[in-house]
């Protein structure tokens, strides 16, 4: 037998090495991986002298030759193939161990250059493993160092690593490949060609939920290893203290997660199946947390708390006396978190913040969503503040602190599911009427939530206000000042009404529709 090994990542190298040599199995390699056997004092022979030839241009072919691709793919049960591999003079080979370049890893660094990127995309090493796993009933394809053990144990029964092993150990090859291209593809594609007419998606597993929305579901988290961001938020977040999060809880942590990320203060927002129950910018986190929590007490118990600080001893305080499921920040004071890992039922999750960066051209993420039958793909709704239109279309301004609570609110909104109402005073949420069938119950709901609060407070709405009766019932709430997108038919009798009502309104042509 003869195995081939070329591999970048060199982890558990030397121990399947040495268990293939007192095999019998004899070892070729090249480069960096020959040098490593070399090193180590293990016997391996160089691709160049099983090819006849030396590595050329730079390295860029090495592989690349009859002698190691005939043995690969050569069919042991076609005695053409055999003969065919004797007339060259040319030997099987049954083992490719084989992982690629870091070309992910590599591209991530907003540094690296086009001209870098490109040397780390790998060519060879993509052909072995589609080789081999080409004619996996007789090579074995191997490209994950967690692989080894399971094929060092089938290497040692009678009748050698089993059919559905070395079938799975192909299928893993050619994902580990596709992945790879779709990395390179992704980096290579242009803001112009954010949508191809053929697109695929590079997702790695994270973690196996114990089941999804409901018991009766499986899931699991998947990292998508394409986005040039320097981080991917909640998928690379870390588990401080708690239990593995669940499905549900995770969607509610990358809620409220993306919205203290939106805003520079100091910023605490809560989150409940999936929609914002509190959200507050202040001075410090203590009192940003106090604000939100004020926002719906009943509503934010047993949810998800995001901050956009590290979290010190004082919030801490503030958050052990109430319960949520979880918590995540982007640090915490040594004496914060011993504070929070007393408490049992707490799930606490670290995630770094980006600064924004990414490397590459694209400098778009999309948004992928589950439809039957495919996906529907757009940009994520982020629109630069400066390009937010501030049109103030009825008689009276707003005064200096509407205009900070409106635009507070409005940046809330798009977080919120639609159709989305926000009641907002400064930089405190009062209350949230989220995810109706109609706007006019939003309203309502938002109304009857704030009760008094809402008395000299700001509201923002996702969408336009298509009837008066909203501005009106936002005044008898109390509320002084609107902002929201415009572009019904009937904006002019809204304008009037909010008028009439001695209310000022904003109106910023776009909206933060979130179905």
């Amino acid at each position: 037998m003869r195995a081939l090994m070329s591999v970048y990542d060199k982890s558990g190298l030397e121990e399947l090495a040495r268990y293939l040599l007192e095999m019998g199995v004899e070892l070729i390699s090249t480069g960096g991986t020959e040098e490593f056997l070399r090193n180590a004092g293990l016997a391996v022979r160089s691709v160049q002298d099983v090819t006849g030839f030396p590595e050329m241009l730079g390295g860029r072919v090495k592989t690349l030759h009859p002698a190691i691709h005939a043995g690969i793919l050569a069919r042991r049960d076609d005695m053409k193939d055999i003969s065919e591999l004797d007339q060259h003079g040319f030997a099987p080979i049954d083992l490719v161990i084989c992982n690629l370049y870091p070309f992910i890893e590599g591209v991530r660094d907003p540094a690296t250059t086009m001209e870098q990127a490109v040397e780390l995309i790998d060519i060879g090493g993509v052909t072995l493993l589609r080789a081999a796993a080409k004619n996996f009933k007789d090579v074995l394809a191997i490209c994950d160092p967690s692989d080894y053990s399971e094929v060092m144990d089938g290497l040692r029964k009678p009748g050698g690593v089993r059919d559905d092993t070395r079938q799975r150990l192909a299928a893993k090859a050619y994902q580990h490949c596709a992945m790879y291209d779709s990395c390179i593809a992704s980096y290579l594609r242009t803001d112009e060609d954010l949508f191809p007419q053929i697109s695929t998606v590079a997702l790695e597993k994270v973690a196996s939920f114990r089941y999804g929305e409901n018991p009766h579901q499986l899931a699991a988290l998947y990292r998508d290893l394409a986005s040039r961001r320097l981080t991917s938020g909640i998928a690379e977040a870390e588990r401080l203290h708690g239990m593995a999060p669940a499905y549900n809880n995770t969607l509610d942590l990358d809620v409220a997660w993306g919205a203290v990320r939106d805003f520079n203060a100091p910023t605490v927002a809560m989150v409940n199946h999936g929609n914002p129950c509190g959200l507050a910018c202040d001075a410090n986190l203590a009192e940003a947390f106090r604000h939100a929590f004020e926002c719906d007490p009943q509503a934010a118990l047993g949810g998800a708390v995001a901050f956009n600080r590290p979290v010190d001893r004082a919030a801490a305080e503030e958050i052990a006396p109430v319960f949520f499921e979880d918590i995540i920040a982007p640090d915490y004071a040594p004496d914060a978190l011993e504070l929070l890992r007393g408490k049992a039922d707490l799930r606490v999750m670290r995630a770094p913040i980006s600064d924004g960066r990414v490397a590459g051209g694209q400098l778009v993420d999309l948004d992928y969503r589950r439809i039957s039958g495919g996906f529907l793909v757009q940009t994520r709704d982020t629109v630069p503040e400066g390009a937010l239109a501030r049109d103030v279309v009825t008689t009276r301004h707003p005064t200096l602190e509407e205009v900070t609570g409106l635009l507070f609110a409005w940046r809330v909104v798009k977080h919120v599911r639609s159709h989305a109402i926000v009641v907002a005073r400064k930089l405190a949420v009062v209350a949230i009427g989220a995810g109706q069938m109609s706007r006019s119950d939003a309203i309502e709901l938002a109304c009857e939530k704030a009760g008094a609060r809402a008395a000299g407070a700001v509201m923002a709405s996702d969408a336009f206000l298509f009837f008066p009766d909203a501005v009106q019932r936002a005044a008898e709430a109390g509320v002084t000042a609107i902002i929201q997108p415009g572009g019904s038919s009937r904006d002019q009798q809204v304008i009037e009404a909010a008028n009439h009502a001695h209310m000022a309104m904003i109106l910023t042509h776009q909206r933060h529709y979130r179905h």
